[in-house]
């Protein structure tokens, strides 16, 4: 592939990502996978490679860059998208290829006294306190949490209502009443912020899909807003509204590695940890497997079943026999 039919390559790329709603982290690693192939591959066109440069292209990746199962995975799901949905050529060779097996990992969980001690060290953080709570009260994931506008949280039903999840699948899950005053009063003063976005001339917000087109003002309505905003307004170059977007995952994700160290805790627990400490104290409490199923969003209670491998009851639920001599 020539210089300069890069970018134009990448912006067929995107534009098929867009037209089938895919997330923005999915658009930005699959126009990363296909740039790197593309320079992998010194620059040819894609059209012009095959099975052959795909299973050297993978092969580096597993023996050069040592990538995990899934980050290679990730790479061939990109390719197969390029060829199928962008270059809209055959992949049958694609589809033989063999993915690479990932390996059954038991997820990290804290007990709910080492949640406590994280959620104290988050203590006079502000928001970023707010979020994590509310990402082990709900069971989200941290992109659905500050994703979350305001027309989607329900204090009287005491739901939140997560859109456009994992698959880009709607579901509802519990407001917990512990967040239900931090969370008013924080809503408080985002409007407070957004009302002087408005006369200020900025405070819109970014839509989904086409619903910009659809409703022109909306992205400026209260309804619309970022429960959890950023602190800085963007100029965006496209409508030429000034904007607030989400507040940004790393600056969550910085704040909660920092208040586990703190606390003193070993385990290598992320913001996701959250979730899975969630569901798992939820079986704990003895809810059954389907209502986890559907507060987390899983397609497959297969996908749920993982978290009965973690229950605090010992080996597998097993009285060990040297407790009985």
């Amino acid at each position: 592939m020539a210089l300069g039919s890069g970018p134009k390559l990448l912006t067929l790329v995107r534009r098929a990502i867009r037209l089938r709603h895919y997330s923005r982290h999915t658009e930005e690693a699959y126009v990363g996978w296909v740039r790197r192939f593309v320079r992998f591959c010194g620059t040819r066109h894609p059209r012009e490679l095959g099975p052959v440069e795909v299973t050297r292209f993978l092969s580096s990746l597993a023996v050069d860059r040592r990538v995990s199962a899934s980050t290679q995975n990730q790479a061939l799901g990109a390719l197969v998208f390029l060829y199928r949905d962008v270059l809209d050529a055959p992949v049958g060779w694609l589809a033989a290829l063999v993915r690479a097996k990932r390996p059954q990992r038991v997820p990290i969980v804290l007990t709910r006294d080492e949640v406590r001690r994280v959620l104290q060290r988050l203590r006079g953080r502000g928001v970023v306190a707010l979020v994590a709570g509310l990402l082990y009260g709900t069971g989200m994931r941290l992109l659905e949490g500050l994703g979350l506008r305001v027309k989607d949280v329900d204090f009287t039903a005491n739901e939140i209502t997560v859109r456009g999840g994992k698959g880009d699948r709607d579901r509802v899950t519990v407001l917990p009443e512990r967040f239900k005053g931090p969370l008013l009063h924080h809503l408080a003063a985002v409007r407070q912020q957004h009302e002087r976005d408005l006369a200020e001339g900025a405070g819109w917000a970014e839509l989904p899909g086409a619903l910009g087109l659809k409703y022109p003002h909306a992205g400026r309505e209260w309804a619309w807003q970022w429960v959890f905003p950023a602190t800085r307004v963007y100029d965006d170059r496209r409508t030429g509204q000034r904007r607030r977007h989400h507040l940004h995952e790393t600056v969550v994700q910085r704040a909660f590695r920092d208040a586990v160290r703190a606390a003193g805790i070993t385990k290598a627990a992320s913001c996701h940890t959250l979730r899975h400490s969630f569901a798992t104290h939820l079986l704990e409490a003895g809810y059954d497997i389907r209502t986890v199923q559907e507060l987390l969003g899983h397609a497959d209670v297969r996908t749920t079943m993982i978290y009965t491998h973690v229950l605090r009851r010992g080996g597998l639920g097993v009285r060990s026999p040297a407790d009985t001599l």
